[in-house]
């Protein structure tokens, strides 16, 4: 993470990059003033808002059918010498059910586990919609972000959303090899068969079997023709290494 970019960027990288977070909700019953932690399965919409799929016998969406207003804490500091020098951000606002079958097929594509119980008539999708975020990125790194700055540019967002399955179909089918190359030379991961899952202003997500992978743009793109070119410079680093 570079010191020049800004607290947005860098809050989106973590988020992007993660596949979990820990939900913080209001206790329901007489003690709701009580937090409650749980550990949950996490996606992120085109525009950078977080995604979760739980049951309704969860005590954490009991919570939510209370108080939608919930946090989420995404952490990047697994492998670090010292945790404290790594980047974690806490995500605040308000979850909503949704019932969209791009998201629930973006949800799949990061989980894909999923798809044995998605369609259980006690399993929902949820979309928190941020308000504010707190970035600790390390020692002395330490910001508010207002929604705005969080957020992928919501016209960007939309586009790469309509264009997202053709691209995705045609990366795989086209371009497997490389995605491999991708994974391979700029992300330093090993085996072949890795697919694009999931694309989006920022990056792309790279799967394979269980493991997932994260592929920064050099620079945020807005529409499919920038998202070409983005690739396109991409493969070009990636066979310079």
């Amino acid at each position: 993470m570079a010191e020049t970019e800004s607290p947005g960027t860098i809050a989106r990288q973590v988020m992007r990059g993660a596949d979990r977070a820990t939900l913080a909700t209001s206790l329901s019953g007489p003690d709701g003033a009580w937090p409650y932690a749980s550990l949950v399965m996490v996606a992120l919409d085109s525009d950078a808002a977080p995604l979760v799929l739980i049951s309704e016998l969860a005590e954490h969406t009991k919570n939510l059918r209370r108080n939608p207003r919930a946090s989420l804490l995404f952490d990047a500091t697994a492998g670090l010498a010292d945790p404290l020098t790594g980047a974690r951000v806490t995500v605040l606002g308000e979850a909503a059910p949704v019932e969209d079958d791009r998201l629930r097929a973006r949800y799949v594509a990061r989980h894909p586990s999923a798809a044995g119980y998605r369609d259980f008539h006690d399993f929902h999708l949820w979309r928190l919609t941020p308000e504010r975020a707190h970035l600790v990125a390390g020692f002395g790194r330490i910001h508010w972000i207002e929604a705005a700055a969080l957020s992928s540019p919501p016209a960007a967002a939309a586009a790469l959303a309509a264009a997202e399955p053709g691209i995705l179909a045609h990366m795989n089918e086209d371009h497997g090899a490389t995605i491999d190359l991708y994974a391979s030379r700029l992300l330093g991961l090993s085996g072949e068969g890795w697919r694009m899952v999931a694309v989006d202003p920022d990056g792309a997500d790279l799967r394979r079997d269980a493991a997932t992978a994260r592929l920064r743009f050099t620079a945020p793109v807005a529409d499919p023709d920038a998202v070409r070119r983005a690739f396109i410079a991409l493969a070009e680093a990636a066979r310079e290494r």
